[in-house]
């Protein structure tokens, strides 16, 4: 089994991007943990991160894993280039955001990519990460 982990624009700056609302923690941080875990299951992972929209489109249509965890980032708002490629894979993913989106702006609280993911996790840090591979891994079986 293998799962790929997708972070969208502006994730690359985790740890120094707005702390009080997304922390402390890299991205490299969040991904060894999801390394860490995904040993334990025995599980295959690979991560990509990209700040461009055509670039994650790309990824979402590589073939090459079972099921995602995605964070759009802002994409997650208004690109529905990046929900057409999610729905044409046909393959199981989890939405997540490391803040509660539905607290935040009004813009930030409507997703048109969550539709075509098995659901979302919102607002419970980078921990929503683990919850969302723990969740996969049991879609997968």
């Amino acid at each position: 089994m293998k799962i790929i982990v997708i972070n969208g624009p502006n994730l690359n700056m985790l740890g120094t991007r707005e702390p009080d609302i997304y922390g402390r923690e890299t991205l490299d941080d969040v991904n060894n943990k999801l390394m860490a875990k995904a040993k334990l299951l025995g599980v295959d992972i690979e991560f990509f991160q990209s700040n461009h929209e055509g670039e994650i489109i790309d990824a979402l249509q590589n073939k090459s894993y079972d099921a995602g965890i995605i964070n759009p980032g802002a994409f997650t708002h208004y690109s529905i280039a990046v929900a057409d490629a999610l729905a044409a894979v046909s393959k199981p993913f989890i939405e997540v955001h490391i803040s509660n989106i539905h607290k935040r702006e009004e813009f930030r609280k409507k997703s048109v990519t969550a539709g075509y993911c098995e659901g979302q996790i919102s607002g419970f840090g980078t921990d929503g990460y683990i919850f969302a591979f723990e969740r996969i891994c049991r879609v997968l079986k």
